[in-house]
C-alpha cells in the first residue's frame, strides 16, 4: 500500500521532539550564514547569490540525469537579473525555461503558489510540449491516457516498481487540496513545511514528466520564505544530487509506509545541514575571487585574460589550464594565447606546474598564495 492510499492520507504527523534538536540547530545555522552574506557588498553578495543559483539549476537536473551547461545557467540567470558578467554565452530553449522556473520560484517568493503558475512553470521545463521523444501533455495534470504513472528501474520484462502515484481522476482534487494547504499560513516551521511540500508534491506527481524539479523549486520557495530573502546562498538541491541514492532512498521508503513523516524530514533536515555546511565553501570562494580580482586590476589584464580567469574560478572548470586550451577559450591564435599567459605568468597570476614541453600547465594562485603576485 503506497502512502497515498492510506485512510489518512494527507495527514501528515511527525515526533516534535525526535526534530526539535536538529531543527533549532539548523534555524541558527541559517541564521547566522545569512548574517555573514548581508555584511557583504552589494557585488559580493549577487555574485554569491549567482553561484548558489547556478548549482541549484545545473544540480536539480543532475538528480533526474539531465546535464545542464553551467556557463549557459549562468549567462540565463545573469540576463535575467540584470547582472553584467564577462563571457556571456546564448542559451538553449531547456536552460532558459528551468531557469525562468527557479528564478519565479525564489525571487517571487512570497507570491501565491496556484495552479496557472505550477502549469507555466511545467511549460517552460518543457518548450517544445516533448520529453526526450515523447510528446506529453502541457498545460494540465497528466491524464488517464498517460497510463498509471510508475517509477521504475531494471531491464523490460524484470522491472522493479519503486513508486506508483495517484490515479489521474485523482490529480484536480489532490491539487486543490495542497495547493489550498501551501496558501495557509500555520504554526508549522517553514523549513519543516519545505520538507512537508517537497515529499507531498512528488508523491501526488502531477505531471507527465518534471515533477522532482518542480517538487524541488517548491521546496526552494518554501525556503526562501523560511530566510525572508530571495538572495540564495545555500542549495539543497545540490546537496540532494550529492546523495542522490540515499534521496531516492528516503523517498521510497517514506511512500511505502503511513504519513508519519519523521523519519523523511530527519533525513530532510540532515540533508539540508549539511547544504548550508558546504555554503560556507561557497562563502570563501567568492570572497576568495573578490580578493584575487581586487589586487589583478591594480594593473587590469585584457579582455582574453579576463574571460580565462573568470573560466578557472568556475566551480566546473577542470585540469589546468595550457596553451591550446586557452586559444580555443578565448578564440584567439597560438601566439596571443602564449604571449598572454607569460604575461600573466610574470605577474604571478599563472603559477606553472611541474613539468615542461608539451605537458606545461598553469594553475591560479591558491588562497595562500594569493598574496605573493603583482
Amino acid at each position: 500500500m503506497w502512502i497515498h492510499e492510506r485512510q489518512n492520507w494527507p495527514n501528515f504527523i511527525w515526533d516534535v521532539e525526535v526534530l526539535a534538536t536538529r531543527l533549532a540547530d539548523i534555524r541558527h545555522r541559517q541564521g547566522r550564514l545569512l548574517g555573514r552574506m548581508e555584511g557583504l557588498g552589494f557585488e559580493l553578495k549577487r555574485e554569491a547569490s549567482l553561484s548558489t543559483l547556478a548549482n541549484d539549476v545545473v544540480k536539480s537536473s543532475a538528480i533526474e540525469g539531465e546535464s545542464l551547461n553551467l556557463e549557459e545557467v549562468r549567462s540565463s540567470i545573469a540576463r535575467r537579473l540584470g547582472i553584467d558578467i564577462v563571457g556571456l554565452v546564448p542559451a538553449s530553449r531547456e536552460v532558459d525555461g528551468i531557469v525562468e522556473m527557479m528564478l519565479d520560484a525564489t525571487q517571487r517568493f512570497s507570491k501565491p503558489l496556484t495552479k496557472v503558475r505550477l502549469l507555466d512553470w511545467h511549460a517552460a521545463l518543457f518548450p517544445t510540449g516533448r520529453s526526450g521523444m515523447h510528446k506529453i501533455t502541457i498545460g494540465g495534470w497528466r491524464t488517464i491516457d498517460a497510463g498509471p504513472m510508475q517509477v521504475v528501474s531494471g531491464p523490460i520484462g524484470r522491472e522493479k516498481v519503486h513508486f506508483e502515484a495517484p490515479r489521474a481522476d485523482r490529480l484536480e482534487r489532490e491539487m486543490e487540496t495542497f495547493l489550498a494547504w501551501f496558501a495557509v499560513g500555520s504554526d508549522i516551521d517553514p523549513v519543516i513545511r519545505a520538507g512537508i511540500a517537497h515529499l507531498w508534491f512528488v508523491t501526488i506527481h502531477p505531471f507527465e514528466d518534471g515533477n522532482g524539479r518542480i517538487a524541488r523549486a517548491i521546496g526552494d520557495m518554501a525556503l526562501a520564505r523560511a530566510d525572508g530573502t530571495k538572495n540564495r546562498f545555500y542549495s539543497l538541491s545540490s546537496q540532494i544530487e550529492a546523495e542522490r541514492k540515499h534521496y531516492y532512498d528516503q523517498l521510497e521508503r517514506q511512500q511505502r509506509a503511513t504519513p508519519d513523516i519523521t523519519g523523511w524530514l530527519s533525513w530532510f533536515l540532515d540533508c539540508l545541514d549539511r547544504a548550508i555546511t558546504n555554503a560556507e565553501t561557497t562563502l570563501g570562494n567568492v570572497l576568495f575571487k573578490a580578493k584575487l580580482w581586487d589586487t589583478i586590476n591594480q594593473k587590469p589584464v585584457n579582455d582574453r585574460q579576463r574571460l580565462i580567469i573568470n573560466r578557472m574560478l568556475e566551480d566546473d572548470f577542470e585540469g589546468f589550464m595550457n596553451t591550446s586550451k586557452y586559444g580555443k577559450l578565448a578564440k584567439c591564435s597560438g601566439d596571443s594565447a602564449l604571449r598572454d599567459i607569460r604575461e600573466l605568468k610574470e605577474r604571478g597570476i599563472f603559477i606553472q606546474n611541474p613539468g615542461g614541453g608539451r605537458s606545461t600547465s598553469y594553475r591560479l594562485p591558491d588562497r595562500e598564495g594569493q598574496s605573493h603576485f603583482q
